[in-house]
């Protein structure tokens, strides 16, 4: 079969032929049939984020089941289902305080899971590789979703809006009458800026260094678009009486923003961080200002959320009407322009690419 392969730092990625592990005991196969481009894969292209090569990129993705090993209670044949890169372990001590999100065994950046056709081992992403025609996966790692459910809507479900969704609704809790800056306007941002708005938040003030994002973001509901210059921050305090936001999301994954959120954020305010960064990209706060803003800085891993109970429930939401994920959709593409996607991605163009196998 055929999966998008990336075998070196700064090395554009490329379509391979693939040999796709059996399906084992607990183990499903499932037929990806849309797949988003998300910066998470990107990071471990550019080495933001370190990772083993050669890797099957991929971890935002839906598709059919195909087939499942023995004892797999969960899905059969045929269910349409979203997969899960960071399913919880239900067992560890996070899992039993609520907190599945940050399970001792769920996100591990990748393992060996499939070869080459000449017999090389591969790496897949975050336990997926989902950039695929194919995966096989753990039991756990799928939720099945209705099947009327658009794929293209499915797939999305698995990362970025269940990461923007999740940081205004549970890490952040948004309330009515807040206001919100949200820096940082691909998938994940963007569903930030339309889960602030649909909590009641005003204003909802989107940032981004690209003039192109001002439309989708004005789409999904932001009350106004920002630039992200020199003059942001005295911009952003001038939409709040000159206090700040209430609540600022980064939603970037470097030093630079976050500390543009953090000075964007009025005194008592929160800071959430939800972009993934690199190690060595140190964030400088001093002890001051630590304590005299009272800010509250913290991250949103996978939107804290279970994704066990929340993609259904958002499932729920695209069929009623309640959540359009049209706005967040900027490209489609097949498998052989999946590297093209993560260009037009490192360029800062579009929202989400998603690849059709």
């Amino acid at each position: 079969m055929r999966a998008l392969v990336a075998r070196a730092v700064g090395e554009p990625p490329r379509v391979e032929e693939i040999d796709l592990p059996p399906t084992g005991p607990g183990e499903v196969r499932v037929e990806i049939r849309a797949a988003g481009v998300c910066h998470s894969d990107l990071s471990m292209i550019n080495g933001t984020v370190a990772a083993p090569y050669p890797l099957v990129l991929g971890h935002e993705a839906a598709g059919v089941v195909a087939e499942v090993g023995a004892g797999v209670t969960r899905v059969a044949p045929g269910e349409h289902v979203v997969l899960n890169w960071s399913p919880p372990c239900r067992r560890c001590w996070y899992c039993g305080h609520g907190e599945p999100w940050l399970c001792e065994r769920a996100g591990a950046p990748a393992v060996p899971r499939g070869g080459s056709v000449d017999g090389e081992s591969l790496h897949v992403t975050l336990g997926l590789g989902a950039l695929a025609e194919q995966v096989v996966v753990p039991q756990h790692a799928v939720i099945a979703v209705p099947a009327e459910l658009p794929m293209e809507a499915a797939a999305l479900l698995g990362c970025a809006v269940l990461t923007g969704i999740g940081a205004v609704r549970r890490t952040a809790a948004v309330a009515p009458g807040d206001a919100v800056a949200v820096i940082g306007l691909g998938g994940v941002g963007l569903s930030v800026v339309s889960a602030a708005r649909a909590a009641g938040a005003g204003p909802v003030l989107a940032v981004d260094v690209s003039p192109a994002k001002a439309e989708l973001a004005l789409a999904v509901g932001a009350t106004e678009f920002l630039i992200a210059d020199d003059e942001i921050n005295r911009a952003l305090r001038g939409r709040t009486d000159g206090r700040g936001v209430d609540h600022a999301f980064e939603c970037v994954g470097r030093a630079s923003t976050i500390r543009t959120a953090w000075r964007a954020t009025r005194r008592g305010g929160q800071v959430t961080v939800v972009g993934m960064g690199a190690k060595d990209d140190i964030v400088g706060l001093s002890a001051l200002e630590i304590f005299h803003s009272a800010r509250t800085l913290r991250s949103s891993v996978y939107g804290s959320s279970d994704p066990d109970r929340d993609v259904p429930e958002l499932a729920r939401a695209v069929l009623d009407g309640t959540l359009d994920l049209t706005p967040l959709i900027t490209d489609r593409t097949t498998l052989d322009g999946a590297p093209e996607a993560f260009a037009r991605m490192a360029r800062g163009e579009g929202a989400r690419t998603v690849v059709r196998p």
